[in-house]
C-alpha cells in the first residue's frame, strides 16, 4: 500500500479516488521519528497521509489545505520551552491554534503535544532531554470512546514538558504522575510518547543528533524487549482514536480537484 505514504499530491489522489479518502497533514521534525507502527493501522483504514518536513527545507501545512486530522511529532532533542526550542516552533504554535479553532481534529505526540499544549493556552516547563519507557494508567473509563487501554507501555524521547491548559483533560497518567495522555477541546489529543514508536526510530535519533539521553543503551534494551506488546496495545488505541478524529467520516478532500491542485504545492 506504498501509494497511501506521503507524497506531494496526497490531497489530490485522495480527491480524485472513486470514493474519496480521508487525508492527515503530519508535520516532521526529525528525519529519525515519524509515524512508524501508526502507519500501518491508517493505510488499513484506507487514510492516507502527507509529510511536511520543515527540517529539510519544506513546507508546513495551511489552514487552507482540505487535512481531515493533524498530526504534529515529536522532535528528538528539540524543545519548546527555551533552551533548544524548535526553529518553527512560532509558526506550528500558530497553525496548530488555526486547526483548534476551525475544529480539525489534531494528534500532538512529544515535541507536538508541547505545541499543541502552547497552542491551546498551557505552557511548557524546561527538562533535560530524556530517554524514559513508562507505564500509564488509564484514569477515564470513556478515554478515547473506552478504547484507551487500562494499564499500557510509552516510551518517551523528548526535551521539556507541556503545561496543560486549565480546561485540558487528562485521559492516562504515567508512573511518576504525569499526563501521560491528555485531550484539548472536542478532538484534539496530546501523547507524551509516540504510541507507534520502533526501535528503529530511537535508534535512527541516537545517529541523527550529537546530544545523547542519560542510560540510552540501558532504554534500548528495555524498549527492544516491549516492542511486540507496543504493537499490540497500539491496536485499541487507534481504534479509539480514529473514531475520537472522525477519520472514518467524509474527508474533506472530497471537494473539487481542480481547487485541489491549486493549494497543493
Amino acid at each position: 500500500m506504498a501509494d497511501c505514504k506521503s507524497s506531494d499530491d496526497a490531497f489530490v489522489l485522495a480527491a480524485n479516488e472513486a470514493d474519496p479518502m480521508n487525508v492527515v497533514a503530519v508535520i516532521q521534525h526529525t528525519a529519525g521519528e515519524y509515524l512508524g507502527l501508526i502507519e500501518d493501522h491508517l493505510e488499513g483504514r484506507r487514510i492516507r497521509f502527507q509529510y511536511f518536513r520543515p527540517f529539510a527545507a519544506g513546507s508546513l501545512p495551511t489552514a487552507e489545505m482540505p487535512a481531515d486530522a493533524l498530526f504534529i511529532l515529536g522532535g528528538g532533542p528539540w524543545g519548546a520551552a527555551g533552551s533548544r526550542n524548535l526553529p518553527t516552533l512560532e509558526k506550528e504554535v500558530e497553525i496548530a491554534r488555526q486547526y483548534l479553532e476551525e475544529g480539525t481534529p489534531i494528534v500532538g505526540i512529544g515535541l507536538g503535544a508541547q505545541i499543541l499544549s502552547l497552542a491551546a493556552g498551557g505552557g511548557v516547563e524546561p527538562r533535560e532531554l530524556t530517554f524514559e519507557t513508562l507505564s500509564a494508567t488509564r484514569i477515564r473509563d470513556d478515554a478515547l470512546n473506552g478504547y484507551l487501554p487500562e494499564t499500557f507501555n510509552q516510551v518517551v524521547y523528548m526535551r521539556d514538558w507541556p503545561v496543560l491548559p486549565r480546561h485540558a483533560v487528562v485521559l492516562a497518567e504515567d508512573n511518576l504522575g504525569r499526563p501521560a495522555v491528555w485531550q484539548a477541546g472536542e478532538s484534539a489529543y496530546g501523547f507524551s510518547g509516540n504510541p507507534g514508536i520502533k526501535l528503529g526510530m530511537i535508534e535512527d535519533l541516537i545517529m541523527e543528533f550529537e546530544e545523547v539521553p542519560a542510560d540510552t543503551a540501558g532504554q534500548l534494551e528495555k524498549l527492544r524487549a516491549l516492542q511486540p506488546v507496543l504493537e499490540d496495545e497500539l491496536v485499541p488505541i487507534m481504534t479509539g482514536l480514529v473514531q475520537c478524529t472522525s477519520l472514518m467520516s467524509a474527508p474533506k478532500a472530497a471537494k473539487g480537484a481542480g481547487e485541489l491542485d491549486a493549494q497543493v504545492i
